[in-house]
């Protein structure tokens, strides 16, 4: 026989609520972990290779240089563009930019096309894996970031001029494959999570609460010298500040 069964132990109005609450959450889980689950495997579905490819608009994106490929350094080039080239895709082979939303328009100029800018943690770390001569044709440059309000250091190619920019067809040769089961059982999910506003409580279990961002440099001016120090300390903190 349960505990939670017997005749002389009462739950208070309290304690009910609480494991309402406490069963509501588990179920949310499980819930949360299903669509993990279903978004991975549809993630991991094998492409389809198609009868005949289509196109569907433009790419461009840096190639090397006519003069440079016949030189002896051709290869070293082309394996670093690999590392560090970008693609813009637009329906309009001329690139011209259109209005986006009210007010506002996409700038696809060709001088806003530039190649890849390494953050610190990719130039030196593993996911590019970056040789010593590679690295040596890179420069540190540091931006003022508005958004942010801090200085960002990124390391930049110095000799941009080996690459030229190129427009091609975008040509599609194989699609995601589809299941049809799948996208229904995550539609569901999807649907129960959005219309009950169930997201902000999902946030909350898992302890993923955004926070704002603060800067590593905190302003001299709004600096507290009294802040977690004990309190026999703070009349000598206040005197020497």
């Amino acid at each position: 026989m349960d505990m939670h069964d017997w005749p002389h132990i009462k739950k208070s109005d309290r304690r009910k609520k609480r494991l309402v609450k406490k069963d509501f959450d588990k179920k949310l889980i499980r819930l949360i972990k299903q669509r993990k689950v279903l978004k991975i495997q549809k993630r991991n579905l094998p492409p389809v290779i198609l009868d005949k490819p289509y196109q569907r608009g433009w790419v461009r994106y840096f190639v090397l240089r006519s003069d440079i490929a016949r030189s002896e350094k051709a290869q070293f080039y082309n394996n670093l563009l690999a590392k560090i080239n970008t693609y813009w895709r637009h329906y309009d082979k001329s690139f011209k930019r259109r209005k986006i939303r009210r007010g506002a328009y996409e700038n696809c100029d060709a001088s806003l096309h530039k190649l890849n800018e390494l953050w610190p943690t990719d130039f030196h770390g593993d996911k590019l894996n970056l040789t010593d001569a590679e690295k040596d044709c890179f420069y540190l440059k540091e931006t003022w970031n508005d958004r942010y309000d801090r200085w960002e250091s990124k390391y930049v190619f110095a000799e941009a001029w080996r690459y030229v920019l190129v427009i091609k067809p975008y040509m599609v040769y194989a699609e995601k494959q589809a299941d049809g089961l799948l996208e229904q059982e995550l539609a569901q999910i999807e649907d129960q999570l959005t219309w009950n506003c169930l997201f902000p409580r999902v946030r909350k279990i898992k302890r993923s609460v955004y926070k704002y961002w603060k800067p590593e440099d905190e302003d001299v001016r709004y600096t507290n010298y009294l802040k977690n120090k004990p309190r026999y300390t703070s009349k000598e903190a206040y005197l020497d500040h």
